[in-house]
């Protein structure tokens, strides 16, 4: 039998061995637990702070500007303003409740009209923010409401309101992202020239696409921690890189002229009736254009100006009877005729068999080379071409840029048409001597003329002066490109007789106080039944002949009056008279010396 003492001591031995079990197996535990401590502290310790250091690192991007688009005088024709977009994390505004508004909390409360805002969550977020933003509250609170963290509210806000947004203290659940609008301040001047950019900020028409590369900056970005709330832990910042704004182009284009002729042509088109009118003004010393117009008035950065491309490159069409400046060009340079030599002309001549006529009956003529320019007289220019062979013919087209990229590089130009001299037909290898059997456009016969005043050489016609950085220094120059087509003897000789032909035209096409050089032009085109039903009427002109500064090219589709000097040439002068008061050039001295046109 078992005494008290004795059940007494199992009991404590049970006790006693049970308290070892459990010390020993606190020990381990413990043990386990230095053990990990001592890893995490001074093993994976900096690996842990780094883990947790990137679960609040975040970085954001630095949106870089798009570069300015300006007009030879840098007045802003494309720019890139400030914009912001506005993103709210719904999570987060799940669980807001508005700080009461204290002398202690007042650099970080909410509240509305002084009173507290009176309700937490997306509610009351939306209370804060819709009327800033000018949205319904309620369509507010339900785009705010869900476990996303990352919704669109508003694009395009302007800083005044980012900065309204700031004030309210939201930065745990409303967030803004920098971004830019594309303007163009001049509505639609250069529209279709200018063109567009689409959603993402890229050049898709116009001189922003062919400028592109050039504009579009590149982004930067910052790294910092934020706290639970989303707000930025001062001094955690890690790493940034600037951004750098896109290039500044600077055009060749001055504002007021392409603004004035832009004026002159819708004018034009009205008085004449014509389809459509295109026009281009060029420096003759430099090739630089100064403007480029057309009557098709598109909003630059609009949908439209985007999808047309500007009719001042697309249009192609023959020149008609400019193209006999070349056809005279080349017979001088190549020494078979001089502007004195004297013919017979007829109203009609027969050639292998085809039968060609001048534009108006006459009986034959005592014309000089001179004088069958100034009558634009096709006949006339066959007799003198007897010995032009057909590769001459088409070696001179080719030299003044006929069939030819103008090398400027807007999206849409048309380079025209121009066959071989092999492929011309027996007709064909007549009518190229006075601007028919091939297509040319406006930039074409500018550069013709042009060559012309230049003494016979051709420049690169540009519409780009310089492109600059951000910080004004100039990164990328226009070099010009210059090429001897005839020589200085046989430019004279042509802007003499041009000049004569200009003076039959005083009374409807004259620029009072200056001399000028010009030629006329009216070409039959296909009409919308694909017969040659249409008319295309063209002048391009010196101004002042005496000291060529501009030319200037007018070309009309389907005007009434028909001719060229009738028509495009009243516009020329509305022009010239222009650029000449704008530029302030000196009037013309009196002519001397002219080429008889008569024998």
């Amino acid at each position: 039998m078992k005494t008290p003492l004795t059940i007494w001591w199992k009991n404590a031995s049970e006790f006693m061995k049970r308290t070892v079990c459990v010390a020993a197996l606190l020990a381990i535990i413990a043990s386990g637990a230095v053990a990990k401590l001592t890893y995490v502290q001074l093993i994976a310790g900096k690996t842990t702070a780094e883990a947790a250091t990137a679960s609040r690192t975040v970085s954001t991007t630095l949106s870089a500007q798009r570069g300015e688009i300006t007009d030879s005088n840098g007045i802003v024709l494309a720019q890139s303003v400030e914009r912001y977009t506005i993103i709210g994390d719904p999570k987060a505004a799940s669980t807001f409740e508005p700080t009461t508004c204290t002398k202690a909390t007042e650099d970080n409360c909410q509240s509305i009209d002084g009173k507290p805002v009176g309700t937490t969550g997306p509610a009351a977020v939306a209370k804060l923010l819709a009327p800033v933003l000018g949205m319904n509250a309620m369509e507010l609170g339900a785009m705010l409401t869900g476990t996303s963290q990352y919704v669109v509210i508003k694009k395009d806000v302007v800083p005044t309101v980012k900065r309204s947004i700031d004030k309210l203290n939201l930065s745990g659940v409303i967030s803004t992202e920098l971004t830019s609008d594309r303007v163009y301040p001049n509505g639609t001047l250069m529209g279709s020239l200018l063109g567009g950019v689409d959603d993402a900020g890229t050049g898709v028409a116009g001189i922003e696409q062919m400028e592109n590369k050039l504009l579009t900056g590149t982004n930067g970005y910052t790294k910092y921690q934020r706290g639970n709330d989303g707000q930025q832990i001062p001094g955690t910042q890690t790493e940034s890189v600037a951004a750098v704004d896109g290039d500044n182009v600077q055009l060749t284009i001055d504002r007021d002229v392409q603004w004035y002729v832009e004026q002159a042509l819708e004018a034009g088109k009205e008085k004449y009736k014509a389809d459509w009118a295109v026009a281009s003004v060029q420096e003759v010393s430099t090739g630089k254009i100064l403007a480029l117009a057309d009557t098709e008035s598109e909003e630059a950065g609009s949908s439209s100006a985007k999808l047309n491309p500007s009719h001042a490159v697309t249009e192609t069409f023959e020149p008609g009877s400019v193209g006999k400046l070349i056809t005279l060009s080349g017979l001088l340079q190549e020494k078979q005729q001089s502007m004195s030599n004297k013919f017979s002309v007829p109203y009609s001549i027969d050639v292998n068999g085809q039968t060609y006529h001048d534009s108006e009956t006459h009986g034959t003529e005592k014309w000089t080379l001179a004088g069958i320019l100034q009558h634009s007289s096709n006949v006339g220019v066959i007799m003198a071409s007897s010995k032009y062979s057909l590769a001459q013919r088409y070696s001179y087209l080719t030299k003044f840029g006929i069939g030819q990229s103008s090398g400027i590089g807007l999206p849409g130009e048309s380079d025209g048409l121009l066959s071989k001299d092999t492929s011309w037909d027996k007709r064909t290898q007549n009518t190229v001597l006075f601007g028919q059997g091939y297509a040319t456009n406006v930039l074409q016969v500018s550069n013709v003329a042009a060559t012309i005043a230049n003494k016979g050489v051709k420049n690169q016609q540009s519409i780009i002066a310089n492109v600059k950085d951000e910080n004004g220094k100039e990164v990328s120059t226009q070099t010009s490109q210059s090429t001897r087509v005839i020589d200085s003897s046989v430019a004279s000789q042509m802007m003499n007789a041009m000049e004569s032909v200009a003076e039959g035209y005083q009374s409807v096409a004259g620029v009072s106080g200056y001399r000028v050089a010009a030629k006329t032009g009216t070409a039959e085109v296909a009409g919308s039944d694909g017969s040659l039903t249409g008319i295309v009427a063209d002048w391009v002109g010196v101004l002042p002949a005496d000291n060529p500064k501009y030319v200037v090219t007018v070309v009309l589709k389907n005007p009434e009056g028909t001719y060229g000097g009738l028509t495009a040439g009243p516009i020329f002068a509305n022009i010239g008279e222009f650029l000449m008061q704008k530029y302030e050039v000196p009037t013309s001295t009196a002519r001397t010396g002219a080429i008889p046109v008569t024998w």
